[in-house]
This record gives structure tokens, C-alpha cells and sequence, in this order.
């Protein structure tokens, strides 16, 4: 219970919308873990290919420190070598040809070619986690582009997602490789994603995590159909980012209504890829739009009268009035 605003949300925000201390420090040694044992697979089984550890990188919500509660899943792309071969982009894909001399790459070819499979490359690895015996008793499956390792042990899962670390293109450009689920491969670049939050962050006396958090936490909740979280996560870095932005306060509850109100105000525009990969990010059904804008809106209205009465020293209507708009997880008055 909470008797002021203050207090409601940095409980909300300790309790609730953050990742325990702990857990994060358990989930980086697990992870670390993990790693130490794929970079093994190589002299464990010949067969596997050669790794490039130093472009190992992680990405995904968790790697970004944008990652709310539950901790689900944590992210990691594995780099390989790709020993002279090289790619082409197709229309719709990405192909990766590989050196006829390279024999660990070779064997995970679309057969009779030396077009290199990315369904067979995500294969090789859950062949090779399912022989570490920690693992014995994990669910390990293909999830896409990743190959999945749920362990009994915690409560979330590991995305593993092989790579390839480009050579710079001929604007001094350099990307990462990974599968696209259907066989073939797609660029991505979760640096300047990582960079990206970091400045933002750094930017607004940082400010702008907490933010991003507690926007996630209310996305997620059973009112309207969610966004996916990078789609969010982009829809708020935006915001920061735009000219004359007055700095993130780090009272995040005077931040929720200017995010609720860009987020009103551009979920039926087109959303660009930060990475400048993809282009419009934003594949929301016209329907889905609707109902997140008819949320935002009315918890938009929530807020300001939220605001109002804790100015007005009401610091039960306010409370009350957060509560609406986040759920009964938020602290009560008292």
C-alpha cells in the first residue's frame, strides 16, 4: 500500500514492472554458461562449424535493459565463420554460398548445391545441445530463426540464433547474417538497436529505461490486443528523440502521459526501422490499431486526471485513477 503517488510507483516499478537485481545476475551467469559450452561444440563434433566468438553479441529486450518482468526469454546470436563464402541478396532473402572447401558448412547445404541451409545450421546446434548433459532434461526445439533451449531449472528461455558477421559493403556498412526461417537469411544489426537505447538513455539523464518499462508492462496488459515489444520499444525511442523533446523526468508517471499521447497520435502511421533494414516496422491490423488507440486514448484522459488530482493533493483519487490504467498489481492507497 502506498499514501502517495511517489511512493505507489516506485513500488509499482521495484515490485512489479523491473527484473529483480538477483534474477538478472543469475540469468548473465546461466547465459555465460551457455556460451562456454557452445564454444565447445567445434571439439566436440568436427562436423560442426567453425566458430567466430568475437562477434558473439546478444539482442533482444533483456540485452537492451528494456526487458520488464517476467524474464521469458534472453536472446543471444552465436557468430560463425564463413570461410570465404559469400552472399547475395535476392528479392525476398538472402543466400549464403559457401567454399567448396569448407566441409563443416558444405554438409548443411540445400542438396546438390552450395547454398547454405539455415534450417540445417539451426538443426546442427539443438543436435549439439541436446548431448550436453545439464541439458538432458531441457526442451530444445526450432523456433524460426532460433534454436530454443527451455530449461527445467528456470523460468526462462534461451533464443540461440546462428550468424554470419559481414564484410563492409561499399558504404563502409557491415550487418549480421541470420536465418529467416524459411531456409535462407536476413540482415540485422542489433548495435545500433543496443546504441541506439543507450544514447536515448543517456540523453534524457537516464530517464528513458524506466520509461520504456512501465509502457511495456501497460502494453501487455488484457485491455487491447499488444504490440509487439520492439515495435513499442521504436514507438517510444522515437518520441525521445524528436526535436525539442523537454528532457525524461525520472518521475516516470509524468512521462506516461506524453507516451500514451505519441503513442495515440502515430499508431496508425507507418513505424521505420531504426536499423534501417526492414522500412515499416508498424503490421498492425487497421482493427488492432483501433483498439490500442481507443485504449491509449482513454487511458491517455486517465492519466491527466491522475495527474490533476495529485497536484490537488488527492492522493487517493490519483492512485486510484493509476490503478485504472495498470491494473490491481499497482499499489492501492493506504
Amino acid at each position: 500500500m502506498a499514501s502517495t503517488v511517489f511512493s505507489a510507483f516506485n513500488e509499482f516499478m521495484r515490485d512489479t514492472v523491473n527484473l529483480a537485481s538477483k534474477k538478472t545476475s543469475d540469468a548473465r551467469r546461466s547465459r555465460d554458461w551457455l556460451i562456454e559450452q557452445i564454444r565447445l561444440f567445434p571439439d566436440k563434433d568436427s562436423s560442426f562449424p567453425i566458430l567466430y566468438p568475437e562477434k558473439n553479441t546478444f539482442f533482444g529486450s533483456f540485452a537492451r535493459n528494456t526487458k520488464k518482468r517476467p524474464l521469458d526469454d534472453i536472446d543471444l546470436m552465436i557468430c560463425l565463420s564463413a570461410m570465404g563464402g559469400t552472399y547475395y541478396e535476392q528479392p525476398n532473402t538472402i543466400e549464403i554460398t559457401v567454399h567448396t572447401e569448407c566441409r563443416q558448412l558444405t554438409r548443411l547445404c540445400y542438396e546438390g548445391t552450395q547454398k547454405l541451409h539455415s534450417v540445417k545450421v539451426v538443426n546442427k546446434f539443438i543436435s549439439l545441445l541436446n548431448e550436453v548433459p545439464q541439458y538432458q532434461n531441457a526442451t530444445i526445439k526450432r523456433n524460426q530463426e532460433a534454436a530454443t533451449l527451455k530449461l527445467n531449472s528456470y523460468e526462462w528461455n534461451f533464443d540461440i540464433v546462428p550468424c554470419f558477421f559481414t564484410s563492409e559493403d561499399s558504404a563502409g556498412n557491415t550487418y549480421y547474417l541470420i536465418p529467416d526461417g524459411n531456409g535462407g537469411w536476413k540482415k540485422t544489426d542489433p548495435r545500433r538497436d543496443a546504441e541506439r537505447v543507450k544514447n536515448t538513455n543517456q540523453l534524457h539523464d537516464g530517464n528513458v529505461l524506466d520509461a520504456i518499462r512501465i509502457l511495456k508492462y501497460w502494453n501487455k496488459r488484457p485491455t487491447m490486443p499488444s504490440m509487439s515489444s520492439y515495435l513499442l520499444e521504436s514507438m517510444v525511442l522515437d518520441f525521445y528523440n524528436k526535436p525539442f523533446t523537454p528532457t525524461a523526468s525520472k518521475f516516470v508517471d509524468i512521462e506516461v502521459p506524453k507516451l500514451l499521447a505519441h503513442i495515440k497520435d502515430h499508431v496508425y502511421h507507418p513505424v521505420e526501422d531504426p536499423k534501417g533494414i526492414q522500412g515499416d516496422i508498424n503490421q498492425l491490423s487497421l482493427e488492432d490499431r483501433g483498439k490500442i488507440w481507443s485504449r491509449a486514448n482513454e487511458d491517455l484522459n486517465r492519466a491527466n486526471k491522475a495527474r490533476q488530482l495529485e497536484n490537488e493533493k488527492d492522493f487517493q483519487g490519483s492512485i486510484f485513477e493509476w490503478s485504472q490504467i495498470f491494473g490491481s498489481e499497482f499499489p492501492s492507497y493506504g
